[in-house]
């Protein structure tokens, strides 16, 4: 099948933690089951181990909702911070089960016995997926989750945890298939300033407006990113209005900035904000959009 990239969608169906709605979220059958509901992007979580290796988590410990220990037994809410992903080598990560048991907010999860991934192990899959089956490319939507309260006892500063990523992800793709977001700020200083050609996104759930937002960011970021309940029609032609600042784009080309809220379940909800303009929006459920003819169209799926 031939092997083509396309230019970014007009509109960007992402898949929240692979399709975590459907399969146990942050595995790599959740993303490959993305990938065959034709999303145009990835979106998943980064978290750091003691050892040093990235892998891909929502929480930077192990989650009393949905993971079990190494002898298979459930762990409770008040414990699950003990078990810091960051004080743990990566072979005690991939000891735990993070997909037997049911996420009970999400009762058509697949049950999969599945360890929490490598972020490498994430990308040869989805890369082989996309060359075997596919036969598109799409975008990886990564988030580092950081808080200045946390740095250094759940993840590293950073600027420490911004490099782990940057040199992994640099192996394996190219830049202009990857967009870093975050909620935390100080992230995207460091990216824009420091690798100011990858694309970033702004995280936001806070009630400051736009404006505020952007002006303690310090820059317009390439892709404003709130939840989904914040936005009005009002509010998505107010930031398409804006042109991010992308300092490594020498050639100063206009860039317009995307808006893709999160996180997206309801079918109505979905074409409400598609005919309010959003340029794509991040979802649990991507065969909900796929049903709505939102996703691209798969010829060669696979069926589950």
């Amino acid at each position: 099948m031939p092997f083509t990239q396309l230019p970014d969608p007009k509109f960007d169906v992402q898949g929240h933690r692979g399709a975590r709605g459907l399969m146990p979220e942050n595995s790599i059958p959740a993303f490959l089951l993305a990938l065959d509901s034709g999303v145009t992007t990835l979106e998943m979580d980064l978290a750091i181990t003691q050892d040093k290796q990235v892998i891909v988590s929502h929480e930077t410990w192990m989650s009393a909702a949905y993971c079990l220990d190494p002898q298979g037994k459930e762990i409770s809410g008040r414990s699950e911070k003990k078990f810091n992903i960051y004080k743990m080598k990566y072979a005690e990560v991939a000891a735990w089960d993070c997909g037997s048991k049911l996420n009970v907010r999400f009762p058509d999860q697949k049950k999969i016995k599945i360890p929490k991934p490598l972020l490498n192990e994430v990308i040869v899959a989805v890369e082989n997926h996309i060359k075997n089956f596919t036969g598109y490319e799409v975008d990886y939507n990564i988030e580092i989750k950081s808080l200045p309260e946390t740095d250094n006892i759940f993840h590293p500063k950073p600027e420490v945890f911004s490099d782990l990523a940057y040199q992994l992800i640099d192996q394996y793709l190219p830049w202009n298939r990857v967009v870093i977001q975050s909620f935390d700020f100080r992230v995207l200083r460091y990216w824009h300033k420091k690798y100011p050609q990858v694309r970033l996104a702004a995280l936001v759930e806070n009630l400051k407006s736009i404006d505020e937002n952007i002006k303690e960011l310090g820059f317009v970021p390439d892709v404003y990113s709130p939840e989904y309940k914040l936005l009005d029609k009002n509010e998505v032609d107010f930031l398409h209005r804006k042109t991010p600042q992308h300092i490594a784009d020498k050639e100063k080309k206009m860039r317009k900035l995307r808006v893709i809220p999160w996180t997206v379940n309801d079918e109505k909800e979905m074409h409400e904000l598609k005919e309010m303009g959003v340029d794509g929006f991040i979802t649990d459920y991507p065969n909900r959009a796929k049903k709505l003819g939102l996703t691209r169209e798969i010829k060669n799926e696979i069926k589950k």
